[in-house]
């Protein structure tokens, strides 16, 4: 039985599986016990709910012009090189993640069901069916839930919750999603469909990348509060919520980059249509659509073709995922949402 739950807890998400330093998260624990009052988590994953409202931003994408850019970065993780100069073609890219008010005027439409909001296969987990805990074989998805001590093992802060779904992201007790954040709890296939009623496409890697730096000069350091949507404090136990948020925000919180596209670094990871392999390939550099299916590999799910994903999310920490860059890519298993996880839409044309 324990083997069939780690199985499933396996496909709650690559972000779960970062390495970080338990030395550095105890010792950030430690040096802020004073403070522990100001940086107190919720206490249950319905907590990280927030009801904020921002600034209504257009539906109506940004056009991108081809350009060169020095795609990658060094020094930091090493999947994310290495660095060389990449052209991308014109392409057109929404200034927003996709909301759940976009989302649900799909399902409206066309009645569509995701893959959260129905059984769980039970041949997903390779033993007996009768060794499955019955839980994990309804419908449901991943759900961040915050752990009640410092912890270095990410089973300690997923949580497979039966009900959760796009429209329930904290589980069925909890409560329904915000119009204006972004969709979330949504498999690769759900996403192709969104995108195929929609008129778009999942962006490459080398397109939302370019998109996502705009110009900029690449960094390390964790974005102001005022720019992304990020974890500030020792995760997973602490966070101020400088940024005004403990879990996902709105679109349109947070200033746009040069190219007036909102949150292309923290609230959700975005995924892209790119099979995931660590570290790029130096000599595809014109319009790079990444490895063949065949070809693809993510250490950390093997045996799964992975999408990448990009930018980070609400749950990256200085201490654990510093993701929050135009750069950072992770492997996301296609068959499975999870609650901090959401995409954006590209267009050839107008």
């Amino acid at each position: 039985m324990a083997g069939a739950v780690m199985v499933r807890v396996r496909r709650f998400g690559k972000e779960a599986l970062a390495a970080f330093a338990c030395a550095g998260l105890l010792a950030a624990c430690s040096d802020t016990e004073h403070d522990a009052a100001d940086q107190a988590l919720p206490k249950t994953a319905a907590g990280f709910a927030s009801t904020a409202t921002c600034p209504s931003l257009s539906d109506e994408p940004v056009r991108i012009e081809a350009g060169t850019f020095a795609m990658g970065q060094e020094n930091i993780y090493a999947e994310e090189g290495p660095v060389r100069q990449t052209s991308v073609a014109e392409f057109w890219i929404d200034v927003h993640e996709v909301t759940n008010r976009q989302f649900a005027a799909f399902v409206a439409e066309t009645a569509y069901l995701t893959i959260a909001e129905k059984p769980v296969d039970p041949a997903l987990f390779g033993v007996p069916v009768e060794q499955i805990p019955a839980e994990f074989l309804l419908p449901g998805s991943a759900v961040f839930t915050p752990p009640t001590q410092p912890s270095t093992n990410f089973s300690d802060w997923w949580t497979y919750l039966p009900g959760a779904n796009w429209k329930k992201p904290y589980g069925a007790d909890g409560p329904d999603a915000a119009a204006d954040q972004p969709v979330v709890h949504l498999a690769w296939d759900d996403m192709l469909a969104y995108a195929n009623w929609a008129g778009g496409r999942l962006p490459t890697e080398a397109e939302w990348e370019y998109a996502a730096g705009a110009g900029a000069e690449p960094y390390t350091e964790q974005p102001a509060a005022d720019r992304a949507n990020s974890w500030q404090g020792a995760f997973p136990v602490q966070n101020s919520a400088d940024d005004g948020f403990h879990g996902i925000a709105p679109v349109g919180c947070f200033e746009p980059n040069a190219f007036g596209l909102h949150d292309m670094v923290g609230n959700v990871w975005e995924v892209t249509q790119d099979f995931y392999l660590p570290g790029h390939d130096p000599s595809d550099t014109d319009n790079p659509r990444g490895p063949s299916e065949n070809a693809a590999y993510d250490p950390y799910n093997p045996g799964i073709a992975s999408r990448v994903m990009k930018g980070g999310s609400y749950l990256c920490a200085p201490n654990y995922c510093q993701r929050y860059r135009p750069a950072s890519r992770q492997g996301r298993d296609p068959g499975l949402g999870t609650s901090n996880v959401g995409f954006r839409l590209a267009y050839d044309r107008p």
